[in-house]
């Protein structure tokens, strides 16, 4: 699955993100925060050659339940899972380099 440009329009439940099989990147963020703009295109180099690894972008804020169960404080926050489990977190990215290379510990 390439990179996902608009955030879901209703965030996955967190048993749906538990339940996924294979790699995922679940992006915590918000179209307005400027950190988020800065890293939508490491975020989108760094998954440019992996079809195999599903990108879930979800808009988080106030209240909303699925940041809050992954505990995310700070915006972006990307979350990599491999059949649900969280394997690594990278919060604010500063190059594509850093996210292949916890994308690469998916597969």
């Amino acid at each position: 699955m390439p990179f996902t440009s608009r955030h879901a329009a209703t965030a996955p439940s967190r048993e749906a993100i538990d339940q996924l099989t294979g790699a995922a990147v679940l992006e915590f963020g918000t179209p307005w925060c400027g950190h988020c703009q800065r890293a939508q295109p490491l975020i989108e180099q760094a998954l440019e050659d992996e079809a195999n690894v599903a990108h879930i972008k979800v808009e988080d804020g106030s209240g909303q339940r699925l940041g809050r169960s992954f505990g995310v404080k700070l915006w972006p926050t990307l979350i990599f899972l491999r059949d649900g489990k969280e394997v690594d977190r990278m919060v604010r990215p500063d190059s594509a380099q850093s996210i292949h290379e916890a994308i690469e510990k998916l597969i």
